[in-house]
């Protein structure tokens, strides 16, 4: 973590802390993968080959290597929303979502980033008011109305992040990063759990 960030944050079981997950589930054994298994792993994240999460999603590679094609270039492609920002929504929708896990990692990856948990503090204690900006505090509101009732999300919802600067292309990115989570998050909750150190 950068030396410009304060101490960790424990707040209502949330944490920026770096956990560990256990799968409940059999997980690939390395020394009986396929060949194509342990390219999947290799091309999917740097510590695959070492996390429960992959090595179960890896029984099945070609899903996991579109997975992580889709998630990959969701969250790091250049151009369009920062990442930061990016960050701050994942870490909304896990903060909705009750995956612990997740908020851990996108928070501490937002904070690498902006170097600063303030906002991050603010998530994990109410995510529907969270943000030290109008332009964070549109984003984190966006991000929990289309977690928890995406009917709700209207051409007017649309507007209010274009009113305070997002332009079509920063809009499509906070999508992406709010939907994947739908995703992302139910796997690590309905797969494993944290472990906290």
């Amino acid at each position: 973590m950068n030396q410009d960030i304060p101490e960790s944050i424990r707040i209502k079981g949330f944490t920026n802390e770096t956990l560990g997950w256990t799968a409940w589930l059999d997980v690939v054994k390395l020394e009986t993968a396929t060949p194509e298994q342990i390219a999947v792993l290799e091309e999917s994240h740097p510590k695959a080959k070492v996390s429960d999460y992959y090595l179960f999603l890896v029984h099945q590679a070609e899903i996991l290597r579109q997975r992580s094609a889709a998630f990959n270039a969701i969250m790091y492609a250049p151009g369009g929303m920062p990442r930061a920002e990016r960050e701050l929504a994942s870490s909304v929708v896990s903060r909705i979502n009750g995956c612990v896990y997740c908020a851990s990692v996108h928070a501490q990856r937002f904070e690498q980033l902006a170097k600063r948990n303030d906002v991050i503090k603010q998530v994990f204690t109410d995510p529907h008011t969270a943000g030290t900006t109008e332009r964070e505090r549109v984003i984190s509101q966006f991000s929990v109305a289309l977690t928890s009732s995406p009917e709700s999300v209207t051409s007017q919802s649309i507007q209010t992040l274009k009113d305070v600067g997002l332009n079509d292309l920063e809009i499509l990115d906070l999508i992406h990063s709010i939907s994947i989570f739908a995703w992302a998050n139910r796997l690590m909750l309905n797969l494993g759990e944290p472990v906290f150190a």
